[in-house]
C-alpha cells in the first residue's frame, strides 16, 4: 500500500501548509509532494520529492530531465515522471513569451530572459526562429531545429517557409549552447551570415542571433557582427 498524503502529520501536510500559508511559502519538496500526490510501499511522497530535490538541485534545471532520467530517481515510476513533467511544462508555459506578445522586442536582454528557461538547461542544441511584427512585437516563436549537443545543420527555407507564412516583418534567432559557454563558434557565425544574406534577398531581415549559455548570452547584434 502506498503512502498518501493524509497519512503524514498534520503539521508536515502540504496541502494543509499551501491553505494556511500560501502556495509561495512552500518549499520545493511539498510542491512536488502535492503534485505526486501518493508515495511508494517503501517511500512516503515526502520522501520522494526529497529524493527528487536532492537529485536535481537546481530549479532551473528541471527543464532538462526527461522520463527515463525522472525514473532513475528511487520511487519513481513512469506515471509520476509524466506527472511532474506535466506540471513542469504547465509552469514553464506561464511565464513563455506567450505572455509578453505585446512587449517589443528592443534588446537582446529580453530575448534572452524570455527563453533562458525554455532551453538554456537543455542537452542539446535547439534553434528557435522568432517572428516579428512591424512594432517588433512577437508573431510566433518556433523551434526549426534540434541537433547534436555541438553542431546545428538547417537550412534557410526552413526558417523563410515560416516567416513568410506568418507574414513576419524580420526575424531573431535564438539557439542554445548545452557547453554553458554562449561563445559562437565558426559553424555559428557562418550559419548566420548565409541567413543574414537570405533575408536580405527576401526582404525579411534577420536582425538578431543570440546564443543562450549558463546564465549569459551571446548577440551578435550587440558585438556588431550585423
Amino acid at each position: 500500500m502506498s503512502y498518501l498524503i493524509k497519512d503524514l502529520p498534520e503539521s508536515e501536510k502540504p496541502r494543509e501548509k499551501f491553505k494556511k500559508i500560501g502556495v509561495k511559502n512552500l518549499s520545493t519538496e511539498e510542491l512536488i509532494a502535492i503534485i505526486l500526490r501518493t508515495g511508494t510501499k517503501e517511500l512516503s511522497v515526502k520522501d520522494l520529492a526529497i529524493n527528487i530535490t536532492k537529485e536535481i538541485k537546481d530549479i532551473t534545471l528541471y527543464n532538462a530531465w526527461n522520463v527515463n532520467n525522472l525514473t532513475k530517481i528511487k520511487g519513481i515510476g513512469e506515471v509520476k515522471a509524466i506527472t511532474l513533467l506535466a506540471a513542469i511544462e504547465l509552469g514553464r508555459r506561464t511565464v513563455s513569451f506567450k505572455e509578453d506578445r505585446k512587449i517589443s522586442i528592443t534588446s537582446a536582454k529580453i530575448i534572452y530572459e524570455l527563453f533562458k528557461y525554455e532551453i538554456g538547461s537543455l542537452t542539446q542544441e535547439n534553434l528557435i526562429a522568432i517572428f516579428l511584427n512591424t512594432k517588433k512585437q512577437i508573431i510566433l516563436s518556433k523551434t526549426i531545429f534540434i541537433g547534436t549537443i555541438n553542431k546545428i545543420i538547417v537550412h534557410p527555407r526552413e526558417i523563410y517557409h515560416e516567416a513568410i507564412k506568418n507574414c513576419a516583418a524580420s526575424i531573431i534567432l535564438v539557439h542554445n549552447h548545452p557547453s554553458g559557454d554562449p561563445t559562437p563558434s565558426k559553424e555559428d557565425i557562418n550559419f548566420t551570415n548565409e541567413i543574414i544574406s537570405s533575408g536580405k534577398i527576401i526582404g525579411i531581415p534577420v536582425i538578431d542571433h543570440i546564443i543562450i549559455g549558463n546564465n549569459r548570452y551571446y548577440s551578435f547584434y550587440d558585438n556588431e557582427v550585423f
